[in-house]
């Protein structure tokens, strides 16, 4: 009988430590929360899924983030900011990209995201649509909000995607990621921007009259400004040719202010969008003889280059955002024409108020540009610059002073607004790979004891990794 009564009291011992164990291992579980990386994104309070895209090798969602409209007042309503996420493991880097404009919802894979075979989240910008508020409050609109945007992103994300992350973007998304890392310094192991203007004066444009003088060969620069001046000479014919075109797209001209500022502003456009968009072979296709070109001639090259669509309602209405934050803290250029008689021109560079509905008022913060300008001279860590040469927007740009620590600016021979590492001399291609893994924490021993061994840890892939500058019309980085 004691037998029994010792056995029945141990078998009541191991179904307790077996009950305790369970209880442990689901509180276990519990506590660590989904496994799927769908589940573990969702349970971030304020996601939403839009929708999931198969991609071979990553799972791609499509995301909306609840943001507050003023971050330094949360709670004076919120909206849903657009995210995209790249997903490839949690153990692997994360690289935090923004156009500085809307977000592409087509996967792909920006270059330091390919270098460090890494996760890619990427951000709308905010009062771009759909990212806007409703109403929209425009003074929310500025270079800390949207800073503070990535932060609290980041911040959500993190725990997820614990390993390095780097910020990255091209031209205005330069701009942005060079603004992020300013305000909120501590979020991110390193910085790539590419191609980002830096208008520290908005006044003092005589970098980019210098440009113009000089890039390219002199050939292909007559060739240009002859087929522009052409086009203002001809201003009456092609004007009724654009009045026409105007008329079978629905195209209207209110907040320009009528179709021939709306024409001239094209038109001026057109020197500089070629040496933006387009390499000096392409010169070839630029008329020889602009005298002798027939009106066709002169329009094609002029549309095909600068877009006679971009200074239309419907043309300007997806980039007011742009054209706010020009005017009110980015600043804008302003060039010269001394190939161009002044009796031709009517208006010159246009300043970003017309491009804006009057309904959005708007008044110019000087301050802004300049701190950003000083911080990086003085503080920046850990921040890659890299500029094309025949890039306009690059006669303004950001520079290292004495502060500046493990940080680099260089340029690309030959290359435009589409400029990246890849495209730079050997030696600085191979440094600047080589840091992007240090700073991503993926540098193998050998590139760390030799950079020259530096190369992308993930293959190409044609479809999901994006070379090219993504063309634009009219005057925007």
């Amino acid at each position: 009988m004691r037998k029994v009564l010792r056995w029945l009291l141990a078998l009541a011992v191991f179904i307790g430590a077996l009950s305790t164990a369970g209880a442990a291992t689901a509180a276990q579980s519990a506590r660590s929360g989904p496994t799927d990386i769908k589940d573990r994104l969702l349970a971030v309070p304020g996601m939403s899924l839009v929708e999931e895209k198969p991609y071979p090798g990553y799972r791609y969602f499509v995301l909306n983030y609840t943001q507050p409209i003023d971050h330094r007042h949360p709670d004076r309503g919120t909206f849903q900011q657009r995210i995209t996420v790249l997903h490839r493991d949690t153990s692997r880097p994360t690289v935090f990209y923004t156009s500085g404009y809307n977000v592409s919802t087509t996967p792909s894979r920006r270059e330091p995201t390919q270098i460090v075979d890494g996760n890619q989240v990427s951000l709308e910008y905010r009062f771009f649509t759909p990212s806007r508020p409703d109403p929209a409050d425009w003074s929310k609109l500025d270079i800390w909000q949207a800073a503070s945007d990535q932060h609290r992103l980041y911040e959500a994300l993190k725990p997820v995607y614990s390993a390095n992350w780097l910020a990255t973007g091209g031209s205005k998304g330069g701009m942005t990621a060079t603004y992020y890392e300013r305000f909120y310094p501590h979020d991110m192991d390193g910085v790539i921007a590419y191609v980002a203007p830096n208008d520290v004066v908005n006044n003092e444009d005589s970098a980019y009259d210098r440009f113009f003088a000089g890039v390219g060969t002199e050939e292909c620069r007559d060739r240009l400004n002859a087929v522009q001046r052409e086009a203002l000479v001809r201003r009456a014919p092609l004007e009724k040719t654009y009045a026409r075109y105007a008329a079978e797209h629905g195209y209207t001209f209110d907040t320009v202010g009528g179709l021939d500022k709306a024409y001239e502003a094209v038109v001026l456009d057109y020197v500089w969008g070629f040496w933006q968009y387009s390499l000096l072979k392409d010169c070839a296709s630029v008329p020889a003889d602009a005298a002798h070109a027939t009106d066709q001639a002169i329009w094609d090259s002029v549309d095909t280059i600068s877009g006679f669509q971009a200074y239309t309602d419907q043309g300007l209405a997806q980039f007011t955002p742009y054209y706010y934050q020009a005017g009110t803290q980015l600043g804008s250029p302003t060039i010269h024409f001394p190939r161009i008689e002044r009796k031709l021109i009517r208006y010159g560079y246009q300043p970003p108020r017309n491009f804006v509905p009057r309904s959005i008022p708007m008044r110019f913060r000087p301050g802004a540009m300049r701190d950003v300008d000083s911080w990086v001279r003085h503080h920046a860590t850990r921040m890659l610059f890299v500029y094309g040469q025949n890039d306009p927007w690059g006669s303004e740009r950001f520079r290292l002073g004495a502060g500046a620590h493990d940080s680099y600016v260089f340029t690309a021979p030959g290359l435009n607004h589409g400029a990246n590492v890849a495209g730079l001399v050997p030696e600085q291609k191979a440094l600047a790979t080589a840091r992007i893994l240090e700073w991503a924490g993926v540098a193998s021993p050998a590139v760390q004891a030799d950079p020259s061994a530096a190369k992308p840890l993930a293959r190409h892939d044609a479809r999901l990794d994006v070379r090219d500058v993504e063309r634009e019309p009219a005057l925007r980085p």
